[in-house]
């Protein structure tokens, strides 16, 4: 039986993108590509906040445990390798079982499955068949896969999610989506590294895709401007968000309306971060 190494596994509101507000299971996996030190701070500086959390890493004894950051990436401990030892290895089984235990009726009803990082799409991807194929998951219909949009897909799981929205022997629509978010040079990531429309286009493949680009300024929303233009000449053709930096209210609320506005003059749709002011983005919701 495969395993996967886990970081958060809870139920909550989807709090961003096309499902906000859909009651979710968020199965959030370890291990991310990028660190993306440079949200919240002036262009070209990056975060220290983790790293001065990350000196006393061993005695967090759980996620909830963990202090927020306003500054850099807020899911910190989901890919520092110092934190890691607050992340279980789990058989698909167990996590399973886990779902069930958070979902309410303990059984898929109408409830999203979000499977997001750190970065899902690294190697654990090879788990998701066994995972899904669980007969415990069968009633399950949505799946958002909540990536940043650098790693393609093996081709066993093309083959798997194609032939788990199309079951015949299943009475009601299934559908994949991919929750795309690319990394602008606010996150203090490199453009070239970032950028990957191949990966992309092999999404738009599978399943349904959007962008979803986190800015502050003008200057990023220009840049996602130039993103998008890249991914439509590779045949891009889903819908784009722009969402606020901002994992702590007081930051978030700084950059909400003008983002919005950013938004709309583009023809673009606006993305709030729901679980920002409903549950202050504490660990688990």
């Amino acid at each position: 039986m495969q395993e996967i190494k886990i970081s958060e596994l809870f139920y909550s509101i989807q709090g961003e993108g096309r499902y906000m507000g859909v009651p979710s299971v968020f199965l959030r996996t370890f291990g991310c590509n990028f660190k993306c030190s440079g949200f919240g701070m002036p262009k070209g500086q990056l975060s220290t906040e983790r790293e001065t959390i990350a000196i006393n890493a061993e005695t967090f004894k759980d996620y909830k445990s963990l202090p927020l950051v306003s500054t850099g990436c807020d899911s910190y401990a989901s890919w520092d390798p110092r934190f890691k030892h607050l992340s279980p290895m789990l058989t698909t089984s167990a996590i399973v079982d886990s779902i069930m235990d958070v979902l309410p009726g303990h059984r898929w009803l109408d409830e999203h499955l979000v499977i997001t990082g750190g970065e899902p799409l690294l190697g654990w991807q090879r788990a998701y068949p066994e995972l899904l194929s669980h007969e415990k998951m069968r009633g399950l219909r949505e799946i958002t896969f909540e990536t940043n949009g650098t790693q393609e897909l093996y081709p066993e799981t093309v083959s798997f999610l194609k032939d788990w929205q199309n079951n015949k022997n299943i009475r009601f629509h299934r559908e994949v989506t991919f929750s795309v978010s690319p990394k602008l040079s606010v996150s203090g990531e490199k453009s070239d590294e970032a950028i990957i429309p191949d990966a992309v286009r092999q999404y738009q493949d599978v399943g349904y895709v959007y962008l979803k680009f986190v800015v502050a300024t003008e200057e990023d929303v220009r840049e996602a401007e130039d993103a998008v233009m890249t991914y439509k000449k590779s045949g891009f053709n889903g819908p784009v968000y722009l969402m606020p930096v901002g994992g702590v209210e007081s930051v978030y609320t700084l950059n909400a309306k003008n983002v919005a506005l950013a938004a709309m003059k583009r023809g673009w749709r606006y993305s709030d971060r729901l679980q920002v002011p409903l549950f202050k983005n504490e660990w688990g919701t």
